[in-house]
């Protein structure tokens, strides 16, 4: 506890200084995040593009259920190699190189003209997004101060729920488009932000922990100089890096090759193993609770309880967006002021409250012939309050939690690994939804999800211990406990 309370002192007690660096802090953090906008965009994209391209193409319903799907499979190509890629390029040279295949994935998919077009066009943006996924938050994370890093890491969730809300936006807008038309266009607007991105992402600064990895201190310093509270914090922030890099050094560990992989995976210490549980059990359970379910089906979700207008579905898919990013706003406000336990427990607890009565209103839908409207506004009331309740803690904190607790030594690796079970948890969601459906029924399947949501409850309270306010090089520390 000695080490703990020694670290967190000068990060709790700002200074005079602070709003100037924290500025700037913020502004390297934005920037970093905006890359996952694409993410969120492309994404949820096929909600409503697959209503189109379906009739343009003449795609069967397997089909459109794996090229929804498949991009959360795609992106471990890039996921798994990303750890690898931040620490030889870095993780600024990796975001740029990320917003290079999201450029030429917008690009491949608005020109598609086939299903094997279209499949290949989502690989090269899924190495992006991939890419993006991994080395935002760990970027975020290194170049936050401990007092503010809950609010800056945050920022990686809200700026993919912005990408999400824009796609439903343009689902919505450009509904009235011929068939052959308007899902291209959808995708073509993607193409351009990236450009922009990577410009903001070469002028902003790199990570000071892999500048101290690469033997830059005096580069590292004058990072820490601009993105700490006080001087005093940055020359313990830099001391504290120089002696976990040592330390990693002398034990074999500095590097980004097996050895890292060998020391998570094989013969991992007591710590690190808990760490890994941790990692894992949160990336796992905040997709299996089926929040891209209705990210990627709410128009299907929303027909089944009783609409039947393409426009009225649309239009209740833009309030999902924008309850889902209005609600993010509420976790980065709070995810220092509260603490991730106290968020991922309310989160888990609620989501799994509002899943039951997206189920029920299902159900009562699908028995009632005379009350359908009720019904179908019961079901999207049900809906937002998920999705709300899902913002305000196993979206947001998860990324934050799962970057800040892995050691310097194992962190791109650590969360390439975490991030690897989230999406193949998604891409089994996103994957199986209609097939499901079809055989348990679409409530059956909110049901299940619901179960899901309270064995994360049970989860977040059993196993994780509350991080805020503590420094990234205390971490270990924490978990040995």
């Amino acid at each position: 506890m000695a080490h703990g309370g020694a670290a967190a002192a000068p990060l709790l007690s700002s200074a005079a200084g602070t709003p100037r660096r924290n500025r700037f802090a913020f502004l390297c953090a934005t920037l970093a995040s905006m890359t996952t906008i694409l993410m969120g965009y492309n994404l949820a994209l096929m909600s409503g593009a697959q209503l189109f391209i379906r009739e343009d193409l003449g795609l069967t319903g397997v089909q459109v259920e794996v090229l929804t799907g498949s991009m959360n499979l795609f992106m471990l190509v890039s996921i798994l190699a990303a750890g690898w890629a931040a620490d030889l390029l870095g993780r600024r040279g990796t975001l740029v190189l990320a917003n290079a295949f999201l450029m030429a994935g917008a690009l491949a998919m608005s020109a598609g003209a086939s299903y094997a077009a279209l499949m290949a066009a989502r690989f090269v943006t899924s190495v992006g997004v991939g890419f993006a996924r991994v080395v935002a938050p760990v970027y975020n994370a290194e170049i936050s101060p401990a007092s503010t890093r809950g609010v800056l890491s945050s920022l990686l969730d809200m700026f993919v729920n912005i990408g999400i809300l824009l796609s439903y936006v343009s689902n919505f807008a450009l509904a009235g488009l011929p068939a052959h038309l308007g899902w291209r266009v959808m995708f073509a607007a993607g193409a351009l932000p990236p450009v922009f991105l990577a410009a903001g992402v070469l002028a902003m600064p790199e990570s000071p922990r892999w500048l101290v990895m690469r033997g830059r201190h005096g580069e590292a310093r004058a990072v820490l100089a601009r993105t700490s509270d006080t001087p005093a914090e940055a020359d313990l922030r830099l001391e504290e890096i120089k002696q976990v890099v040592s330390a990693s050094q002398q034990a074999g560990g500095g590097g980004a090759g097996a050895g890292v992989w060998k020391e998570m995976l094989v013969r991992p210490t007591r710590s690190v193993r808990r760490v890994l549980v941790c990692v894992v059990g949160l990336q796992f359970f905040q997709q299996a609770s089926g929040i891209d379910a209705v990210v990627l089906y709410s128009p299907l979700v929303f027909r089944k309880a009783g609409m039947s207008s393409n426009r009225a579905v649309l239009g209740a898919a833009v309030a999902v967006g924008v309850v889902k990013t209005c609600f993010i706003l509420v976790a980065t406000l709070l995810s220092d002021r509260v603490g991730r336990r106290p968020l991922l427990l309310a989160s888990a607890a609620g989501a799994a409250a509002a899943l039951a009565s997206v189920a029920i209103t299902l159900c009562a839908a699908g028995g009632s012939a005379t009350t359908s409207s009720s019904w179908s506004a019961a079901c999207v009331a049900s809906v937002l309050a998920f999705v709300a309740a899902f913002s305000v803690g196993l979206g947001p904190v998860v990324p934050t939690y799962s970057s800040e607790v892995m050691p310097l030594r194992l962190r791109a690796q650590g969360t390439s690994l975490g991030t690897a079970v989230n999406r193949v948890a998604c891409g089994a969601v996103t994957m199986t939804f209609i097939s499901l459906a079809g055989w348990i029924t679409m409530a059956g399947c909110f049901f299940l999800y619901a179960g899901v949501a309270a064995a994360a409850w049970a989860f977040v309270y059993t196993q994780l211990p509350e991080t805020s306010g503590r420094s990234l090089e205390d971490m270990e520390v924490l978990f040995t406990k």
